[in-house]
Order: C-alpha cells, then sequence, then structure tokens
C-alpha cells in the first residue's frame, strides 16, 4: 500500500501558487495593479482607445495617464480602464482573490462557498460574490480560441435534471434529450489541445454541422464521433470516423471520443457536486468557465 500510494502521489501535478503564496505574491493593491500593468501592457503603456504610446503620467494621481492624442482635451485613463474591474468599489486584491479561488478549483467553486470564505473578513454579502464570479465568467466568455487541429473528437450531452426529480406540475413525462427540459451541449476537443463547447437549442443537423465548420479546421487529422445520425454528413469536408456506442465498441484504434467524454465528466461532477443548480440562462457563463479552465490547466 505504502509503494503505490507513493506511486500515486508522485503523478499530482502541484499548482503554482499555494494559497500563502497568492497572499505574498499579493500584499496590497499596488502589486496587484503592477501585475495587471505588467500583463496589460507588456512593452510599455498604451492608451487603450487609440493605442498610442505617447501617454503622459499624471502626477497628482497613482495609476493613471493621459492621452493627448484621441481628444483635444486629452484622454484621461487608469489602471483599470476597459477591464472589468473598471468603477469597482471593492479592492482588487479582493477581486484576485475571488479569481485565484474560482480558477484553482478543479471542479470550480461556487459563489456562495467563497463568500462563506471571505465575508467575515471583508463584511460584504453573497450578491457582491455573486456578482463577481458571473463577471469572471463573462470575461473568459469573451476568449478566442483558433480553429481545433490534430486528433478532435466532437460529441453532444444534455445539461439538466431528472424528469423524475421535479416537481409534479413541471415534469415533462420525457425522457429524451432536450424533449425532457434538459439544454443540449456541443462541444469539440483536440486532444492534448484546447476544448470548445457551447449551449444549442437542439441537436439538428444543421445546428451540429455549424458548430462543427466554425471551431473545427478542415485540415484535421482525425474527426471521430459517436454514431449520432446528425454527424452523418461530415465525411465530405472532414476525415470522419465514427465509434459505435451502440454496440459497445468505445475504442478502435485511434478511434474514440474518450477525451470529450471525460470533459463532460468534468462538468456534469461540478453542477451536481459543486453549484447544484444552474439555469438555462447562466449556462453558457459556467460553460466558458469550464473551458477556460481546462485550456489554461498548464
Amino acid at each position: 500500500m505504502g509503494e503505490r500510494a507513493e506511486a500515486g502521489r508522485s503523478k499530482v501535478v502541484m499548482p503554482k501558487y499555494s494559497l500563502d503564496a497568492f497572499d505574498k505574491r499579493f500584499p496590497d493593491e499596488d502589486s496587484c495593479k503592477q501585475y495587471i500593468a505588467e500583463m496589460r501592457w507588456p512593452n510599455g503603456i498604451r492608451c487603450p482607445r487609440c493605442s498610442n504610446d505617447r501617454v503622459y503620467t499624471l502626477r497628482h494621481k497613482a495609476w493613471h495617464w493621459q492621452c493627448r492624442n484621441c481628444q483635444k482635451n486629452g484622454y484621461r485613463f487608469s489602471i483599470l480602464s476597459r477591464t472589468i474591474f473598471e468603477n469597482t468599489k471593492y479592492p482588487l486584491k479582493v477581486w484576485f482573490k475571488v479569481a485565484y479561488l474560482v480558477l484553482s478549483s478543479k471542479k470550480g467553486m461556487s459563489a456562495l462557498q467563497i463568500y462563506r470564505m471571505m465575508a467575515p473578513s471583508i463584511g460584504s454579502d453573497y450578491r457582491t460574490f455573486w456578482y463577481m464570479c458571473h463577471r469572471l465568467r463573462a470575461a473568459m466568455q469573451n476568449m478566442e480560441w483558433d480553429e481545433l487541429i490534430g486528433d478532435v473528437e466532437v460529441d453532444e450531452t444534455y445539461v439538466g435534471g431528472k424528469d423524475k426529480n421535479r416537481h409534479w406540475n413541471k415534469r415533462t413525462h420525457k425522457t429524451c434529450g432536450e424533449a425532457s427540459g434538459k439544454v443540449p451541449v456541443i462541444g469539440a476537443i483536440s486532444r492534448k489541445g484546447n476544448v470548445v463547447c457551447q449551449a444549442i437549442q437542439n441537436t439538428k443537423r444543421e445546428t451540429l454541422q455549424k458548430f462543427v465548420k466554425e471551431t473545427v479546421s478542415s485540415k484535421v487529422t482525425l474527426l471521430a464521433t459517436d454514431e449520432h445520425l446528425p454527424y452523418g454528413k461530415l465525411d465530405d469536408e472532414y476525415p470522419h470516423e465514427v465509434i459505435q456506442h451502440k454496440d459497445n465498441v468505445y475504442v478502435r484504434g485511434n478511434i474514440h471520443t474518450n477525451s470529450i467524454e471525460s470533459f463532460w465528466a468534468l462538468l456534469k461532477r461540478g453542477v451536481i457536486g459543486t453549484f447544484h443548480n444552474i439555469s438555462a440562462e447562466y449556462l453558457p457563463l459556467y460553460l466558458a468557465a469550464f473551458t477556460f479552465r481546462h485550456n489554461f490547466r498548464q
């Protein structure tokens, strides 16, 4: 048992920052603002409107600059201008801590849990942390990804509770897909690469093929799907291979959808164990968070 446990521990990838190291890295507001400046303008301060590098530091106000190229009287901006932190009333250190907690947890962390951990020290209510978490997820949703290349897997799943667990007047008495009230989600993953997923209205051929054409490069070496009929027409444009799940076949050489299935498992464990209930309105934000964590896992 000892050797086996030791072998298992040796494979664990330790996080880059522990919570203690995080607090030492960002002890105050200036350290947070310095980090934003380095990430946002690695080659020097630039105007967020016109990208002009000839800006002037405002001596009477720290972390503020003025660009005279934009307006007659000059455009003044700060380190937070045109970021998700703009006009915030809460310290950047709080924002950074919330972002750290959201991103460092493999299955995510709910706003309620973050509220329990941080509210006693800063005195805010639950709505504050709910707003912060959604603002961060919205920023993750706005990330753009290149078309997937290499060996790519495409699959769809459904997010939502079982019909038998609903209140009697909300039951659909159906068990199949979106007819049962669940939200269909489609995803594509490049093996050992990025994943892209989004909520869709239905699983018709036109919807699924539109997603594939928008996210998957035509130069892929393999496009693997299950036997779902709407994927049938992909053979004309992609090196498309099908794995027959209905025949209990899950791997055939290099042909499988295990990578995207693993991502679905992580997503659903997060929904069930961490968030418990996600409405269709906010589901795209949660999908963006799970996608962001996967694509920046290294």
